[in-house]
């Protein structure tokens, strides 16, 4: 397994002053945004496709410090109802799929997306309550069979040949959440379509994350290393769903940690080693979203913690067990 982080926490900073500080940290793989909702500055899509010579100062500047690129993440919605976002949405995509095989990237992150309730909607609409049936249950039906599999299908397509797989993050607000809705996608499209695992997402909905993995095996094709804290004094008065804002965290059920400030480290062990027993030996990519640390003392500390789970070499003779 390899340390790597998701630049996007850089904004604006030019790409080799963030290489050389990536690499000054001990960092071995770098995750670029390549579309929808996390564009980088220092990773110009379209200029890189159309621009060979660019394309290669980039493949230089990673290679030279020894660096591997572990994905590209396009975090869009693709099946937004209005046409103007969803299309944008999806050529983000398409982009990502081209740029990361000439990156040799192998994998492009990204998100299900999440449509309207019907035809006529304007706003996307994420159901979780069946009843009363006909305004939720068979408006889900009716995404899932009209609007998700048909364009996952096609996005699979896409991504195959082009080389590379899809690591879909399960978070709520879209259809793929958890690890029955990634299956519900996966089983029903392509095994081109997996997971690009990031447990703080999985942590706030109760989900156990070691048995995600096991469940997930070949599945994982991607890792972000990000961390949950759960507000318990909010949750004992009003459960766990919480729309309030991220940053107002006083009064938020949960909110995103840096690893480690959400869970401790013999967890971050075990799930390590359930990774590699699952058969993943990626990038564990660092994605800073804690609101209670500066991105540079967030970054730190996770590579700091992340270093003492992390398991680099290949496992040797269990010659107690001959």
């Amino acid at each position: 397994m390899k340390l790597g982080v998701f630049t996007l926490l850089f904004g604006a900073k030019p790409l080799e002053e963030t290489l050389d500080y990536l690499v000054s940290l001990g960092v071995q793989t770098v995750e670029f945004g390549a579309g929808g909702y996390v564009a980088s500055a220092h990773f110009p899509v379209a200029r890189l496709l159309e621009d060979g010579a660019a394309l290669g100062r980039l493949k230089n500047a990673v290679q030279q410090r020894k660096l591997e690129v572990s994905a590209l993440s396009c975090h869009g919605n693709p099946l937004h109802p209005n046409p103007d976002i969803a299309r944008a949405h999806h050529q983000d995509f398409v982009s990502a799929c081209q740029l990361a095989a000439r990156l040799d990237a192998g994998v492009v992150n990204t998100l299900s997306g999440c449509p309207g309730s019907d035809p006529a909607a304007r706003f996307p609409n994420w159901i979780t309550c069946p009843i009363p049936p006909e305004d939720f249950l068979r408006p889900l039906e009716w995404q899932w069979s009209e609007r998700v599999i048909p364009y996952w299908k096609e996005a699979a397509r896409i991504a195959a040949a082009s080389g590379v797989r899809v690591g879909i993050e399960m978070v709520p607000n879209n259809v793929v959440y958890n690890l029955e809705t990634l299956f519900q996608l996966r089983n029903a499209t392509s095994e081109t379509i997996g997971a690009n695992l990031d447990p703080s997402h999985l942590f706030w909905q109760g989900a156990d994350i070691l048995t995600v993995i096991g469940r997930l095996g070949p599945a994982i094709h991607h890792f972000h290393a990000k961390d949950s804290g759960i507000n318990e004094e909010v949750v004992r008065a009003n459960g766990i769903i919480d729309p309030k804002s991220l940053t107002d965290e006083p009064r938020r059920s949960w909110i995103f940690r840096t690893i480690g400030h959400g869970h401790d480290q013999l967890l971050w062990n075990r799930i390590v080693a359930h990774l590699r027993m699952a058969g993943y030996d990626g990038a564990l990519s660092i994605e800073h979203e804690d609101s209670l640390m500066s991105a540079d003392e967030g970054l730190r500390k996770a590579i700091a913690f992340l270093q003492q789970a992390l398991i680099r070499e290949k496992p040797g003779l269990a010659y107690w067990a001959q």
